[in-house]
């Protein structure tokens, strides 16, 4: 998604391999923002990469995605942040993704395969330098209960429904779906009940996270249809209206995620369309003021928030790793974004 992402994470690191433990010495200076780096998950956790992280509500927990040693797709994870205790929460089957936690940390909703038929022909995508998708067509989105019990399907259109996430009160969950033909950014209550389309740009959209106060969906999408994936990135009304884009250029735009106070949002950017690195950038939400956060030469990106702004984590393969990780770092608004916190 965040990873919400149809996002298979195609970035390896050699099985036994461990990073440097002082992460935050190979920070660079300009990295202001951001504070105590700490890498979270590891090979020796039994995981082939990891990534795409989320908070629980109180901070505690965070639920993301990783390759167990051994398989060849994503499952989802919980990790209990002071015992750091990986729990697999999804079935061990299929490809999942895009793990979210419902706010009031009583439930969680992910992505997954698990259901696709024996019968059906299925080809990971290969490892590669680069982020891809997969537009599974057999994905679909499941609620269950924090420890993966009592898990439910919420979807059961044919084709791809994955990049889940809760709006601010609990009581809907915007995905992204390709039942109409293309894929596009859906609403629909908790329970999987009254599914309607927000998007209707050919083209993908995706990865949508809801504005804080409720109103205001964030998302990518790729309007081109050039065959370069230049994906963008866009907001649009709860209500469908007032669909724009907030950027217009030839890099990579990428999951935007917002930050508590609603006002600005950071977001992955490939920095030239050759797309040899990524880093994480802040805007508001006008679109008049971006800065950047990470300075990295490894992959940054896939950046969330904690509830209370005061932590940032996010996938990446700094610290000499060759396959992503989750890091974890005490965050800092940077002044130009604080002035426009109310």
């Amino acid at each position: 998604m965040i990873l919400g992402v149809p996002i298979l994470i195609c970035l390896t690191l050699p099985l036994g391999a461990e990073p440097n433990p002082n992460a935050n010495a190979n920070a660079n200076a300009k990295e202001t923002a951001i504070t105590n780096i700490e890498q979270i998950t590891f090979g020796s956790m039994g995981f082939i990469k990891a990534g795409e992280a989320y908070f629980s509500p109180d901070h505690k927990t965070i639920i993301f995605q990783a390759t167990p040693i051994g398989k060849t797709e994503y499952q989802i994870y919980t990790m209990d942040l002071r015992t750091r205790a990986p729990k697999m929460v999804s079935t061990g089957k299929g490809a999942c993704t895009c793990g979210f936690f419902r706010p009031d940390g009583r439930k969680i909703i992910f992505a997954s395969s698990h259901l696709r038929p024996e019968s059906a022909e299925h080809k990971p995508t290969a490892d590669s330098d680069e982020y891809s998708w997969e537009f599974d067509n057999y994905m679909d989105i499941f609620e269950a209960n924090v420890d993966g019990s009592k898990r439910r399907r919420l979807t059961t259109a044919p084709g791809y429904d994955a990049e889940g996430a809760y709006s601010p009160d609990g009581r809907h969950i915007v995905f992204t779906s390709q039942r109409d033909g293309d894929l596009e950014v859906y609403i629909m209550d908790a329970d999987g009940k009254n599914k309607r389309r927000i998007t209707h740009g050919k083209g993908y959209d995706g990865g949508p996270f809801i504005s804080p106060d409720g109103k205001t969906i964030l998302y990518r999408g790729d309007r081109r249809n050039d065959g370069e994936m230049d994906l963008q990135l866009r907001v649009v009304g709860i209500d469908g209206k007032g669909d724009h884009a907030l950027t217009d250029n030839a890099l990579f735009n990428w999951c935007p995620y917002f930050h508590p106070s609603g006002q600005c949002f950071i977001f992955t950017q490939a920095n030239h369309r050759g797309r040899p690195n990524y880093d994480l950038h802040m805007m508001t939400l006008d679109g008049k003021y971006t800065t950047r956060i990470t300075f990295d030469e490894a992959f940054d990106g896939l950046p969330v928030f904690s509830a209370d702004g005061k932590r940032l984590m996010w996938t990446s393969k700094r610290g000499g790793l060759d396959e992503s990780q989750v890091f974890l770092a005490d965050f800092r608004l940077p002044e130009v974004f604080a002035k426009q916190d109310p």
